[in-house]
């Protein structure tokens, strides 16, 4: 089979396609042929080397992907040969047209929700749902302001909250963006590149401020978003490329939350029960995953160029 490879550390141009062995089941193992592959920006931290926890080269890269389990190991009682499924996380990685997994790292995926659409569930959807109910444990009838909501965590935010009954205000950064995000379920649109578009949550919310504020970019954000929560807000801190300075006082009078959120912490309950609600989600279509762009396999380089741009739109996929 073909398969991205990584021999080193480096820029997106060490993503090589190979030909290596086709990949075999041990017990309470699965293989799945790929028909797409998910692209996150973790994926590029992690071949730049700067999550070598998560990956020692030589490896194939990807966490999320779906397709079609071609071989089952011994023990493996929930998936049967010919099962479409989505991947999220692996035994291989998933940037090649076989992935291996665990048994339980395989999900299903209902009839009619296309396989690049299985493929932007994993990260994107996981790293929305652990930090709206996981970490900032959001409750419907509550306000929830999300940052670049054009993104693939931020659809997946907007849809995930709007379908648990809280009232949802996104940010985007071009018309495009925002039409987007209105169309998936925002209520309100703010264009995050106009100068002061926070002082408009005041009004939005009777003066009350948000409860809370899933942050992709906190180096940049957050010191603005402490004074945009109410009492007892939470502010879920999903994404940060620097430092930035707060001033504390705005977090005391509020008696507001700063709360870090990353999937490697994730339990295998709370696995089991994010999983769980997206495949009923998927089958009840209140989730609907967002693809802008695939590219073919051997294009992986490009594509990690292409998640990395500040007006990339839900998610970008492989095609083996």
């Amino acid at each position: 089979m073909k398969a991205i490879r990584v021999a080193q550390f480096g820029p997106p141009e060490v993503l090589a396609l190979h030909e290596v062995a086709d990949l075999e089941p041990g017990p309470g193992q699965v293989v799945v042929a790929v028909k797409a592959a998910g692209v996150n920006p973790v994926d590029t931290y992690i071949r730049s080397g700067l999550y070598q926890h998560a990956a020692a080269p030589p490896y194939t890269p990807g966490i999320d992907g779906a397709g079609v389990i071609a071989a089952v190991g011994p023990e493996v009682k929930h998936r049967r040969v010919g099962d479409r499924v989505y991947v999220a996380w692996s035994v291989s990685g998933t940037y090649g047209e076989q992935v291996l997994c665990t048994e339980f790292q395989t999900h299903p995926l209902p009839e009619g929700v296309t396989f690049s659409q299985g493929a932007a569930i994993g990260v994107p959807y996981g790293a929305a749902y652990r930090a709206l109910f996981q970490r900032a444990h959001a409750c419907a009838g509550e306000t929830v302001l999300v940052h670049g909501a054009s993104g693939g965590v931020g659809l997946g935010a907007v849809q995930l909250a709007r379908a648990a009954g809280l009232r949802v205000i996104g940010t985007a950064g071009t018309d495009q963006g925002r039409a987007v995000v209105q169309a998936q379920g925002a209520h309100q649109v703010l264009n995050h590149h106009e100068p002061g578009y926070l002082d408009k949550l005041a009004d939005l919310t009777c003066g009350r401020g948000v409860d809370v504020i899933l942050e992709m970019l906190a180096n940049v954000n957050l010191a603005k978003d402490l004074t945009a929560l109410a009492t007892g807000g939470r502010v879920a801190v999903i994404g940060s490329r620097g430092r930035i300075e707060i001033d504390p006082r705005d977090a005391m009078g509020r008696e507001a939350s700063i709360l870090g959120v990353t999937l490697y912490n994730a339990t295998p309950q709370d696995l089991a029960s994010m999983h769980a609600a997206f495949v009923a989600g998927l089958e009840n279509g209140t989730l609907r995953p967002v693809v802008s762009r695939e590219f073919p396999l051997a294009e992986a380089a490009a594509a990690h160029h292409a998640v990395m741009e500040a007006n990339t739109l839900g998610k970008i996929v492989l095609i083996p």
